[in-house]
Order: C-alpha cells, then sequence, then structure tokens
C-alpha cells in the first residue's frame, strides 16, 4: 500500500485543474496583453479564477494579485508594505514561528534599517493577544502572524489578534501567512482585520508555481517586479494563465465540498492520534484537548531515541511518505525554530515527523501507518540506544 503522508509539503493537483491547464497550454495559449481574441480569451482566464478566489473570500476580484506561489506572497507582502510605509516607522512584529519564507525576508528588511521583534507562542504554538498588543508601539508599521503552523498545525485567532493590534494603532498593516489555512478554512479578510494574506496553490491541489496575494482596497504596496504594468502595476511580467486558470479551478472545487473534507481529515487525525497514543515513544504535539483548535491535517509527532531521518526513510521504505519538517527548511537542515518555540524537549527535537493529510486518504492507510510504525519504532529505537 502507498500512503502519502505529506500533503502540507504539497498535494495532487486535481484532475479538473490540470485537464484546464492543459487546454490553456495547448488550445488558448494567447497572451494575456494582446489585443486579438486569443488575447482576450487568456484574459478571461485570469479574471474568472480571480472572480472564483475572490468569492471564496468575501472579496472583490481586484483584491487579487496573482504570484508565483507563497514564498512571493509573503515578500511581496512583507517588502511591498514596509518599504512604502517606513516614513512612518520601522518597526515591525512576527510571530516566534513563522515559516522561512516571513522569517527570511524579515531578517533581509533588518539590512535595510527594519527593526524586527518576534511575539512568543505557548506550548500549544498559540500567541496571546495581550502580550502582542503590549509590542505594539506608535512606529509599528506591519504585524505578520501566521494563521496555521506548517510543522505543527497550530491555529491563531488572527480576528483577535488583528483586533488587539489595530486597538492600539489603527495604522498598521496586518498580513498573514494563509498558507496552510486557505482551503481549510473560511476566511473572511475584512471580518477578520486582514490587510495581506498569501496563498500558494500546490497546498490545496492546484499547481505548483501558483498563489496569490489577497490585498485590501486601499492598500499600498511597493512592487518587487517592474516591467510592463500587468495586474495594475502591483506585479509586471507575462501572467502564467495556464497556473492561474488551474488554481482558480482547485480553489473553487476545493471550497464546494470543504466541510466534508474537513471533518474527514479530522476523522483521519483523531485516527492517527488514537493509534499513535498504543505506541509509548510516540509524543504528539502542540494538540490539546480538542484536536477541532488544531488544523485538521497536520499532525506533529515525536518518537523518542529514533532520529527524524532514520524513522523517514524506513516508512518511505513501506510506501509511506511523510516530513521531517517544513519541506522548504528541509533545503536547510538543523533543529527546527518552530518546535524549539513550543517548548519541545532537547532530546526530541531531531525525532520529529509531519504527517500531513488530505481529502483523499482513507482510514485504511492510517491504519497501516500505524501498524507499520508499532513494527518499526521498537527495532529503530533500540538500534539508536546502542
Amino acid at each position: 500500500m502507498e500512503c502519502y503522508f505529506d500533503n502540507a509539503a504539497t498535494t495532487r493537483v486535481c484532475n479538473e485543474a490540470a485537464e484546464i491547464m492543459n487546454r490553456v497550454m495547448l488550445e488558448d495559449y494567447g497572451n494575456p496583453s494582446s489585443k486579438h481574441i486569443k488575447g482576450f480569451d487568456a484574459e478571461k482566464y485570469i479574471r474568472d479564477a480571480a472572480a472564483t478566489i475572490a468569492s471564496t473570500l468575501h472579496a472583490a476580484p481586484k483584491e487579487i494579485v496573482f504570484t508565483s506561489g507563497g514564498t512571493e506572497s509573503n515578500n511581496m507582502a512583507l517588502a511591498g508594505s514596509a518599504f512604502v510605509n517606513k516614513r512612518r516607522g520601522k518597526h515591525i512584529i512576527a510571530s516566534a514561528f513563522e515559516h522561512p519564507a516571513v522569517y527570511n525576508p524579515l531578517l533581509g528588511l533588518e539590512e535595510f534599517g527594519f527593526e524586527v521583534e518576534f511575539v512568543p507562542v505557548d506550548n500549544l504554538g498559540h500567541i496571546d493577544p495581550e502580550r502582542l498588543s503590549e509590542m505594539v508601539r506608535d512606529d509599528t508599521i506591519l504585524v505578520s502572524i501566521m494563521y496555521v503552523n506548517n510543522e505543527t498545525g497550530a491555529v491563531q485567532d488572527i480576528a483577535g489578534l488583528s483586533r488587539a493590534v489595530k486597538q492600539k494603532n489603527p495604522h498598521i498593516i496586518f498580513h498573514t501567512d494563509a498558507i496552510q489555512a486557505y482551503g481549510k478554512y473560511r476566511i473572511n479578510p475584512k471580518k477578520e482585520g486582514i490587510d495581506l494574506m498569501s496563498v500558494s496553490g500546490h497546498k490545496l491541489h492546484g499547481p505548483k508555481g501558483s498563489g496569490f496575494l489577497y490585498v485590501a482596497d486601499g492598500v499600498r504596496l511597493r512592487p518587487l517586479i517592474f516591467g510592463g504594468g500587468q495586474q495594475k502595476d502591483r506585479r509586471s511580467g507575462t501572467e502564467n494563465v495556464p497556473a492561474i486558470a488551474g488554481l482558480g479551478i482547485a480553489a473553487g472545487k476545493i471550497y464546494e465540498d470543504l466541510d466534508t473534507r474537513t471533518a474527514h481529515m479530522y476523522e483521519l487525525k483523531q485516527r492517527m492520534i488514537d493509534g499513535l497514543a498504543r505506541i509509548p515513544q510516540a509524543h504528539v504535539n502542540a494538540v490539546g484537548e480538542d484536536i477541532h483548535k488544531t488544523a485538521p491535517h497536520i499532525l506533529s509527532v515525536s518518537f523518542d531515541g529514533i532520529k527524524a531521518e532514520v524513522l523517514l526513510h524506513a516508512l518511505e521504505e513501506r510506501g509511506i511518505y511523510v516530513s521531517s519538517g517544513s519541506a522548504c527548511s528541509s533545503n536547510h537542515p538543523g533543529i527546527s525554530g518552530t518546535l524549539k518555540a513550543i517548548g519541545v524537549p532537547e532530546k526530541l527535537l531531531d525525532s520529529t515527523i509531519r504527517f500531513s493529510f488530505c481529502g483523499n486518504n482513507t482510514a485504511e492507510e492510517i491504519d497501516y501507518g500505524i501498524e507499520t510504525l508499532k513494527e518499526l519504532v521498537p527495532v529503530y529505537g533500540r538500534f539508536s540506544r546502542k
């Protein structure tokens, strides 16, 4: 049996998205800036995708800027808003366990004179609104808080955090990396006080190289890419029409059956937790008494006495695919800052596996995964202790 439990890293593109991408590449391949019918046809795919995505957010199509993915969306949000607001101040706040696509751009902004502070999280990965509010200053221009943590599945009360920030300083731009949240939750940026929101297509059964940034009407950004003025000068360059079309289809499809899909993933997650309870070496991270206060698709588990990479490859030999943390972080291996932030014991920091599910996973796959772990963990744990 093959079990793909690495859906937080990437998902299989849905058939409908793949089909429309193929059609765009082979038939409706015009440049959307061209003034003939082929160009108009290509432009319609972009308009339709923007309309579909906007409808899932109760937003306007003009508030959607298409990008190459989550990393670009985050960079555009952070650098674009920081530079355009630098006369008001240079103080920025972010959470202590942001994805590298947020953390590293913030470090880059420090080289331009910006001051970045990180608000701590508790052992479940949550931020205290009062603590965040205390950090806000008159010169704070930007706050960036991840909606769902990509390693642990911790979910923030984004509306409450935004409210706490803006009550202290209403001019602050509030950004959220919603790459692991969009397609799992019904998000209403206006109601939740979100000014900028980053999304990646390949996390929701859309194509890699696709994504968007929600930019609330009236929020200004300094462009990162200059050129022909596409997307109202916010991101120049000929649009990737096949990817945008595929992203639009994937977004529409995932929100059609969101409640059913989400309930199914919670059932799988609980089944996995129940099975892990029978493995003494397994320690589930950042899940309290109610799993519904965590994301439905992400589960972080530490295995006492076993290196994560060793267990990962042992599972791979049995057809089970998992991650030892963020897929992006694995390009620069080291101890996870997220696990440190939530207080995972030092001896377990390099012994942690991430399981991540999608609506296509089954209970049978979970059972196979548990039985395989029950077989492998005692063996590899014994070898590791020698």
